[in-house]
């Protein structure tokens, strides 16, 4: 059952990439946008992954390494040639941060005992995969004149707090490339924005529980994906969107403008909201 109730908004006729769609975070906006009438393509480099949850959200499952510019063109083309038209991108796939007790592959570490290999893959699919996904959607979007960016993005504290390399790095990277690709196509018809959960959540079984640590629920972003993913958020480009500040009890434009940050980087979005 969803700890928030979804927005009552149809995405019929929306067809919609969301890549690390098949697992936590991904996988319960994919499924929140199904449930919504949205057509889904499931993108992961997992390929057993992708086929468990495109069956399950009776979408499309296509094995994707965004670090790879040519497969990532051929997830938007397979969604062209299945389903006739391209929407929307979530670029929600990204190397997780990780730490002691944690897989040895991950890093949660002062930044001079990181690990050289772990730093550079961890820069190379949140900052280069994001733009390679973004730039084979935009492809298509600017054929159509039409298409929504939505990248995945972490708490303001992770800029800049202690043990927060790469992580944090990447993803003040992946604000900056909010910003900058929002001005980039502001007038074109396409927007791109920001989604963050407001905390650490829930959508790691990997992860130890901390009974001081309260979780966030794993699906807090779906009813600001939902949205996201709607003609009601045609407006909103450049801006920053917060999971856990959607107050349900509102219409869901109103619950949206409560969502919004400041963009991070800047003091006033690209153009007006809603």
């Amino acid at each position: 059952m969803s700890t928030f109730p979804l927005p009552d908004i149809s995405l019929e006729g929306q067809v919609v990439i969301v890549t690390g769609g098949d697992r936590g975070l991904g996988f319960s906006m994919a499924k929140a946008m199904a449930e919504r009438g949205a057509r889904l393509v499931i993108a992961s480099v997992d390929a057993d992954g992708c086929v468990r949850a495109a069956e399950e959200l009776s979408g499309l499952a296509i094995t994707t390494d965004i670090l790879d510019l040519d497969q990532c063109r051929n997830t938007v083309k397979r969604a062209v040639e299945k389903f006739g038209r391209c929407d929307v991108l979530f670029n929600n796939a990204r190397r997780l941060m990780r730490g002691p007790g944690l897989p040895p592959q991950g890093n949660s570490l002062p930044f001079y005992e990181t690990d050289p290999d772990i730093y550079r893959q961890t820069v190379e699919v949140n900052v280069i995969g994001t733009f390679f996904m973004a730039r084979a959607a935009i492809e298509h979007f600017r054929q159509a004149e039409a298409g929504k960016i939505i990248n995945v993005s972490t708490s303001r504290r992770n800029f800049s707090g202690a043990r927060n390399s790469p992580y944090g790095v990447t993803k003040a990277a992946v604000e900056s490339e909010t910003l900058i690709w929002a001005r980039d196509l502001d007038g074109m018809g396409i927007t791109v924005n920001a989604l963050l959960p407001g905390g650490s959540a829930d959508a790691d079984p990997n992860r130890p529980k901390d009974p001081n640590k309260p979780l966030l629920p794993v699906d807090i972003m779906d009813p600001l994906a939902v949205w996201l993913a709607s003609k009601r958020s045609d407006a909103a480009n450049g801006c920053r969107y917060v999971g856990k500040l959607w107050d349900p009890t509102l219409d869901p434009d109103a619950a949206a403008e409560g969502s919004r940050e400041e963009p991070v980087f800047m003091e006033q979005q690209v153009s007006a909201t809603i």
